[in-house]
This record gives structure tokens, C-alpha cells and sequence, in this order.
């Protein structure tokens, strides 16, 4: 790990990495409190239409997996070294940003920056796990936030119960994995695009959406597009994308 790593470090809190597999992430909310309403579901396709018509709508976030490859890290560093750290805390805030200092829980973190912002947050059931924390954790600092996740019994609890399902073989907690969860979300308050990373230094603003787009509109889609095609030239494809959409059911 370099010294300029965001990553955390082997020894933390760790979970168990996430499988981007849209079954397991509803389960994973409807556990913590979020209503049925909402569902996680697959995404094949930013650039064909009729692969898209399959998602409902309005989505109202998206979670990409991509690798965190040479030209990503070249990115990022570039960057980061042009913000500050992100302070933001209260009831104002908006977009909600989670701190990762969990090793391996980027899935979880990125879970957790869908459901908290946008429309979505108001299907958090009071009284619920999710409610609970989220009326703990939101007044604080995002260290200090971080804390609250990291000492969640519910939370650590909720997500073991289904990060060891899927279809993959389950990692071990503490290794080394080089893909990486990343929200986007828009705004109510500026109808702006937001990537939210733990692994960065706060939201990061991608513009400006129309009041009627949602998070799959042309120029969300186009955002996300940027993660693929740094790869061109690397060959790294293990991309995968879901939404969070009203519920089929």
C-alpha cells in the first residue's frame, strides 16, 4: 500500500467483501429497516435502450463496481489533491456521506449512500436498525460518523448474513481486493449528480441534472460511462452496475 493510499489498512474492522448481486443488497435493506417498496435491480447496459427499459423508474441510485486499476489511482490522486476534506454533517446536509473506515465494506458504505439520500431515505421505517443509526450518526463529523459504523452490532450483523450468500466464493475479510463500490445519487437540494466514495476525501459534485432526470438519465449515464472507458486501454472489465428503483413487487 503506498503512502498516499486511502485504503484501510489489514489489521481495522473489516467485513467480508459484497457481491454486486442485486438480491442479496435488497435483502441487506429490507433487514435494516428500508421499506418494501424499494429493490436493488441489475443493470446490463448505460448505452442500449431497450436493455434499459427493463429497469423501473425512477432509479434513484446507482452502485458501479469498477477496478481500481493504475489509471483509476492516476485519476484519483490528481483529484484529491485539489480538495479539501469534506466536513459536512446535520440535518442539511445533502448529499449524506459515509467515511469508509472498514475494511472491505465498500460495499456496505455504498449501500448505505444510497438509501440514506434522495427519495429513497424517505422509505426508511422508523424504529428500524437503519433509522436508529442513521439518527445517531448524522449530527457527527464523518470520523466521528465512521465510529458509529464501525461500532454497529446491527449493521456488522446484517451485512455477514448476506455477504456469506451469493454465487461467488466468499473472500476472507481481510484480503486484498482490487474492486471498489461507488454511489451516484442526485441531490434534492441542487439537483445535482453526486459520486460518493468512502475511499475519497467527500461527495463529489458532477453536475447539474434536470429536475425531471433521475440517476439513469442520458447525462448520469454519461458520468458513469468515464469509469469504462479510462479501462480501454488497460483491459480491465470487471465492471458491474445496479440501481435502487421502486419495487416490482
Amino acid at each position: 500500500m503506498s503512502s498516499d493510499s486511502p485504503d484501510v489498512p489489514k489489521g481495522r474492522k473489516a467485513f467480508i467483501p459484497l457481491e454486486c448481486n442485486p438480491e442479496l443488497m435488497t435483502s441487506l435493506v429490507h433487514t435494516l429497516g428500508v421499506s418494501k417498496k424499494l429493490s436493488f435491480v441489475d443493470v446490463y447496459s448505460l448505452t442500449e435502450l431497450d436493455l434499459l427499459e427493463f429497469v423501473p423508474r425512477p432509479a434513484y441510485a446507482l452502485l458501479l463496481v469498477f477496478p481500481i486499476s493504475s489509471s483509476y489511482e492516476t485519476a484519483r490522486r490528481e483529484e484529491d489533491s485539489t480538495i479539501k476534506d469534506y466536513n459536512g454533517k446535520g440535518e442539511e446536509e445533502d448529499p449524506v456521506w459515509f467515511k469508509q473506515t472498514i475494511r472491505n465494506a465498500c460495499g456496505m458504505i455504498g449501500v448505505l449512500h444510497a438509501i440514506s439520500n434522495g427519495k429513497a431515505k424517505e422509505e426508511i421505517q422508523t424504529n428500524t436498525p437503519l433509522a436508529n443509526l442513521l439518527k445517531k450518526a448524522l449530527p457527527l463529523s464523518p470520523l466521528e460518523r465512521a465510529g458509529v459504523l464501525e461500532d454497529s452490532t446491527e449493521l456488522e450483523a446484517a451485512h455477514k448474513s448476506v455477504a456469506t450468500q451469493g454465487d461467488s466464493a466468499v473472500p476472507d475479510a481481510q484480503d486484498d481486493v482490487d474492486l471498489h463500490y461507488v454511489c451516484f445519487v442526485k441531490s434534492e437540494k441542487d439537483n445535482h449528480l453526486y459520486e460518493l466514495d468512502g475511499r475519497r476525501k467527500g461527495p463529489l459534485d458532477r453536475g447539474q441534472l434536470k429536475p425531471e432526470d433521475d440517476v439513469l438519465s442520458e447525462d448520469s449515464r454519461a458520468v458513469v460511462q468515464k469509469f469504462i472507458e479510462r479501462e480501454k486501454d488497460s483491459g480491465r472489465m470487471e465492471f458491474s452496475l445496479v440501481a435502487l428503483t421502486p419495487s416490482l413487487d
